[in-house]
């Protein structure tokens, strides 16, 4: 059963006086199948957790562990897969590019280990029949609309089958019936494939669709109703 399990967790960046800290000693444990939200102000360290456990920065002090292994005692070329077997990512903006359709783009993550299998090809077209874009395979990201765009990247992070979905401000770009729409399409998707889900978030109404709720206050979360 795939585990994460924060402990301690500190980040600090230097500065000319003395050290900002961001996080002062974060505790968090998701299981598969659970989901978790993480509300607090910008400024308040949210996106740098996020970073933190998708193993994009690295931590002052404390552990990350992700299936029983720490990903920071791990050399950068295994570190990089390890990143795309175990983790996927969704961002307040798509980053699709540009040049290449919605399938490609969401092939994109299997690509940067080789060339794609037709198993994977496979996996990404029924991705994208799931979120609704089957008929926008072969459509550029400028021909589809905000919200199927957030939809590809949903599908681009599942692609690999990871064990956790990190998503930073999911629907922060979004109107509010597309943001509700993007959201629950998350969480059907959570249902069905089983991975654990940590989204750091200023909406309320997107964190009260998620089982457990934080806020991260002066560096800690604290457990919210």
């Amino acid at each position: 059963m795939s585990r994460l399990e924060i402990r301690q967790l500190t980040k600090q960046f230097p500065t000319p006086a003395e050290p900002l800290v961001v996080l002062r000693g974060v505790d968090l444990e998701l299981q598969q199948g659970q989901s978790a939200a993480v509300l607090g102000p910008s400024g308040s360290g949210k996106s740098t957790l996020l970073h933190i456990v998708g193993t994009l920065d690295t931590p002052t002090s404390g552990t990350v562990e992700l299936d029983g292994q720490n990903p920071f005692a791990l050399p950068e070329p295994e570190l990089a897969r390890f990143r795309y077997r175990h983790i996927g990512f969704v961002f307040q903006d798509h980053y699709l590019l540009p040049q290449l359709t919605v399938l490609e783009n969401v092939l994109v993550p299997v690509l940067s280990q080789g060339a794609a299998t037709e198993e994977q090809a496979a996996r990404a077209r029924m991705l994208l029949q799931r979120v609704g874009l089957e008929e926008r395979m072969d459509h550029r990201p400028a021909e589809i609309s905000g919200g199927e765009r957030q939809r590809a990247a949903i599908a681009r992070a599942l692609v690999a089958q990871p064990a956790l979905l990190l998503a930073d401000e999911p629907t922060g770009n979004l109107d509010q019936t597309t943001a509700q729409s993007v959201a629950r399409l998350m969480l059907e998707l959570q249902e069905q494939e089983g991975f654990m889900l940590l989204v750091v978030t200023h909406s309320l109404e997107l964190a009260r669709l998620l089982q457990r709720r934080y806020e991260l206050k002066q560096g800690r979360l604290v457990s919210q109703p």
